[in-house]
């Protein structure tokens, strides 16, 4: 029996408004304000959208059910894989010693604080957002340049503010593979769009970033190396993005910048060498500057000798490369997750209506679990779409062609190559498996509270009400992406909670849902340096304990300008031509 979802089912839009708001409500107070535990609020978010859906919108309790595994199962595969898998990688070169030698390489560049800051936090920070994401980038850039001699603000803030133009694509693209799972879009469009408004800002945050730092005089000193740093960051994001997919955007377009920076900076030198690691017209008591002298051997110009060790140190990421770029191709997809249909009675090859041999779902490598109970047993009505249409809940679980198991593989090589024994590389995995255990339990949480949020009809819920900002949507849909990082701490956690609504607020308002969802990503990323798991991260990896406070007050106004910018673009996207051909298949 087919169930029709309710979107007022207390006859008061208002009322039916609020209590399709409790879960996202539960969720964000509690990591906010009762500084409950990611995973914790997770679940009781879900615990309560399960109560919400079944009592106050009349869901059955049994496609409740099934909509909370289907979303846990999608959180599991491919998300909570590509987490695994790369932290994995990431504590091997850890534990090998090679991530340190990696980190000192490129401090030994260049003196002038500056640069140091375009290579480490700008691009440095983006390699890592792209591998890793999660924290990973402000923890690493943090220490990195607290051991050059930069002050703990200073360290904190900046690397807060160099961690936002990858953030979208961050964790090999998790936040967008989320998106398109939420939002039932296509992942490949979402791409193109969040592909089409960040490179403006992947240029302008290098120039942000140094003039927070050392104010607009010495940043107009290196404006060369800042343009070189942000147009060969964002020109690789805006190709990989549009043609490629979101996996590998960050990690080509990081080590696009660093080899472009480097490069030139052996061929360009800025007249004055600027030394001091203290903010601009600031007075930063937080630690005395380094003298150049006396900064660490890190810092310092290295001979040929180190090269060898400089290359197997990127080793392991050269190849996580190379692998993910090959699992994100279509023709590797289409090799494994696919097979030739023929006639069962006489064995011909089977065609499409163009002629093409036509490929069914391989039962070995990408087999097809349906969710019986879910399974077009739920049906949209209007006003929320044109025409009553039933739902899909069919679970693919490519298990080989996952990204996740292309940067397994990569992981394991790597580990041999780094001299790694197997029963090592099983000890080192049983142990990631227990350090992100929490982290797999949330993912799985928030995937299950999406999809279940999207099946009972609380997004259309929300999404009706949102309709009534008319045409100021566009920035108030970018601005709510902020507000979901900023309180969540994720772009992944946003798209989760607000991707949904984004697609039905914009359709409601005739607007490209690809749009606004993308909106929803690009916007929060300028929520990224204002989360308090951001702050609290920073703060630990430069031990600044205790200054969270400090650190939120330096960098509020910076998110918040640039989260404004962010949603100019996209009511210029939605509106006013040229930008309106930006948008995949046009307004």
């Amino acid at each position: 029996m087919v169930w029709q979802q309710v979107y007022d089912p207390f006859g008061s839009p208002v009322l039916s408004t609020i209590m399709a708001a409790v879960p996202v409500v539960v969720m964000l107070a509690s990591l906010a304000f009762f500084h409950v535990k990611a995973h914790l609020a997770a679940l009781m978010a879900l615990a309560s959208a399960l109560l919400i859906a079944i009592i106050a919108f009349g869901m059955p309790a049994g496609m409740a059910g099934s909509a909370a595994l289907y979303g846990a199962a999608n959180g599991l595969l491919p998300i909570g894989w590509i987490v695994l898998n790369i932290i994995f990688l990431h504590r091997l070169t850890t534990e090998n010693g090679s991530f340190k030698v990696l980190q000192d390489s490129l401090a030994r560049i260049t003196d002038d604080r500056r640069l140091q800051l375009l290579l480490i936090a700008f691009c440095f920070g983006a390699f890592f957002e792209g591998a890793a994401g999660f924290g990973t980038p402000v923890a690493v850039t943090g220490a990195i340049l607290i051991g050059l001699g930069f002050s703990p603000l200073a360290a904190s803030g900046l690397a807060l503010i160099a961690n936002t133009a990858p953030v979208a694509f961050g964790a090999l693209g998790t936040p967008i593979i989320t998106l398109a799972k939420v939002t039932g879009l296509d992942e490949m469009e979402l791409s193109m769009m969040v592909g089409r408004q960040l490179p403006f800002f992947s240029v302008l945050v290098p120039f942000w970033l140094i003039w927070a730092f050392a104010g607009w005089r010495k940043m107009l000193e290196v404006w060369p190396a800042i343009m070189v740093a942000g147009v060969s960051f964002a020109v690789p994001q805006f190709i990989v993005s549009n043609y490629h997919g979101p996996m590998l955007v960050d990690v080509i377009a990081a080590l696009i910048s660093m080899a472009c920076l480097t490069g030139f900076l052996k061929v360009w030198k800025p007249a004055t060498i600027h030394t001091s690691a203290a903010l601009s017209g600031r007075v930063d008591n937080s630690k005395v500057d380094a003298d150049p002298d006396e900064l660490p051997a890190s810092a310092r110009t290295f001979g040929n000798d180190a090269k060898p060790a400089v290359m197997r140190a990127w080793m392991p990421w050269i190849i996580l490369t190379a692998f993910v770029f090959v699992w994100g191709t279509a023709s590797f997809k289409s090799t494994f997750d696919t097979r030739a249909a023929v006639d069962p009675q006489t064995g011909v090859a089977l065609m499409d209506p163009q002629g093409k041999p036509l490929r069914v779902a391989d039962p070995v490598f990408a087999p097809a679990i349906t969710f019986s109970g879910l399974h077009q047993q739920i049906e949209k009505v209007p006003p929320v779409v044109a025409t009553p249409k039933t739902e899909e809940a069919i679970y693919k679980f490519t298990w080989l062609t996952s990204t996740g198991s292309g940067i397994l593989l990569a992981a394991i090589l790597g580990g041999l190559l780094m001299g790694y024994s197997v029963p090592q590389l099983i000890k080192q995995y049983l142990r990631t498996i227990w350090v992100v255990r929490y982290s797999l339990i949330t993912i799985v949480a928030m995937l299950a509270l999406g999809f279940l949020t999207r099946y009972s009809g609380l997004d259309a819920t929300m999404g009706l009400a949102f309709a009534a900002t008319g045409i100021f949507y566009p920035m108030f849909g970018t601005l709510l992406g902020w507000l979901g990082v900023a309180l969540t701490g994720s772009d992944t956690a946003s798209n989760v909670l607000f991707g949904g609504l984004q697609r039905v607020t914009s359709e409601q308002l005739g607007l490209n849902p690809v749009l606004m969802a993308a909106a929803n990503s690009s916007g929060g990323v300028m929520g990224k340096m204002v989360d308090a798991q951001s702050i609290v991260v920073a703060s630990t990896a430069t031990r600044w304990y205790g200054h969270e406070g400090e650190i939120l007050r330096y960098v509020f106004f910076h998110s918040i300008v640039l989260a404004v910018l962010v949603g100019g673009l996209v009511t210029l996207q939605a509106y006013v031509s040229p930008f309106t051909s930006m948008v995949p298949g046009g307004h």
